[in-house]
């Protein structure tokens, strides 16, 4: 089944906001198993102007963020969809808790399309893992697994 997400309903899932909401559009969802998202990387992000001047690179940290981000709408669109579990609808919050084995491969930069990738691995109570990985064109930006913490929002 085809998703489409505008980005009210990003902004719905995501606690974050420019300059740091690092997904644009949700490409595809498989609700429960994947997700793949897409942000376009501009010259005019703040970030560019001091990592590196003369060679802007968006800053490894920022890349895992966006992957983050994009593992939390994977989970936040699977409860929303619902898919029979009675407490699909219990408003939550999403919190980054760790990253294992990332892995930065090539640098993204302005004019790039950062598309990334999550994949659900394992759960354990509120602690969900993510298989993550983020491209442009045909380079790997970024590999590795995250690992998020829900709760009950207040």
């Amino acid at each position: 089944m085809n998703y489409q997400f505008s980005l009210d309903e990003i902004c719905e899932i995501l606690p974050h906001r420019p300059p740091f909401l690092f997904v644009d559009k949700v490409i595809r969802l498989i609700p429960d198993k994947m997700i793949v998202t897409e942000r376009l990387l501009l010259e005019s992000e703040s970030y560019f102007a001091g990592h590196f001047p003369g060679k802007p690179i968006m800053p490894g940290v920022l890349v895992t963020d966006a992957l983050a981000q994009t593992s939390g709408l994977l989970w936040g669109f699977s409860k929303q969809i619902g898919n029979g579990d009675p407490d699909s609808k219990v408003k939550r919050e999403i919190f980054f808790l760790a990253a294992a084995n990332m892995k930065y491969t090539h640098p993204a930069v302005p004019g790039d399309t950062l598309r990334m990738t999550a994949t659900k691995d394992t759960s354990f109570g509120a602690f969900h893992s993510f298989i993550v990985e983020a491209t442009a064109g045909r380079n790997v930006i970024a590999k590795g697994t995250l690992t998020l913490a829900m709760r009950e929002g207040l």
